[in-house]
């Protein structure tokens, strides 16, 4: 750290660098409060695709205990081919959302296979869907959760060192000054004290 220097220009300097820092804070703070709100909704959201994918799995379990039979084949009726997602910056930190999902439902015989397969398909297509949901949503929350931790600490490094050094700097300088001020004062009387004497003898 450069050394303090104790004059008035530096007294200036630093007032005007704790009149920014001042002014810049309270933004900074803002921005940490709402990105304190966008990670608690997609918490929120997260939690609520998680109670949508126990809900399907129960509906499943409940309506279609068919499954149990292992002699008909299911595997590969529904494939995930892809996501499409977007992007989208929020005081810039930049997320993903979910366009869409590409889903493959591979052609089934109607009369090879059981009607209740129907079911089965469009069950297996949403549970993809909310599951494809639920995992961009955690890099949601992941990603919120590391920009609030970056301004958290910017917003500490202005409330609890910068502004207060600063605070300290601009003191440290007003009693170099006025101890100056306050000699020369004392130096001044005395040379004049000095002058009078000598003029008397």
């Amino acid at each position: 750290m450069a050394r303090l220097s104790l004059s008035k220009s530096s007294l200036t300097k630093q007032t005007r660098q704790l009149q920014a820092f001042e002014r810049f804070l309270p933004a900074l703070d803002l921005k940490r409060k709402q990105l304190m709100a966008q990670r608690a909704k997609a918490i929120a959201a997260r939690r609520q695709m998680e109670a949508d994918i126990a809900a399907l799995r129960e509906e499943v379990r409940c309506t279609l205990p068919m499954l149990a039979n292992e002699e008909i084949a299911l595997e590969g009726l529904v494939e995930l081919r892809g996501l499409r997602l977007g992007q989208e910056n929020l005081m810039g930190t930049r997320l993903p959302i979910l366009m869409g999902v590409d889903l493959e439902v591979r052609d089934y015989g109607l009369m090879l296979k059981p009607h209740w397969v129907d079911r089965l398909v469009s069950v297996w297509s949403r549970m993809l869907e909310l599951q494809a949901g639920w995992i961009l949503q955690g890099r949601r929350v992941s990603l919120l959760e590391q920009a609030v931790r970056k301004v958290t600490q910017r917003v500490n490094l202005f409330e609890k060192v910068l502004i207060p050094r600063t605070q300290s700097n601009i003191k440290r300088i007003r009693i170099a000054l006025s101890d100056a001020e306050r000699a020369a004062v004392v130096r001044s009387k005395i040379a004049k004290g000095k002058r009078l004497r000598e003029g008397l003898v």
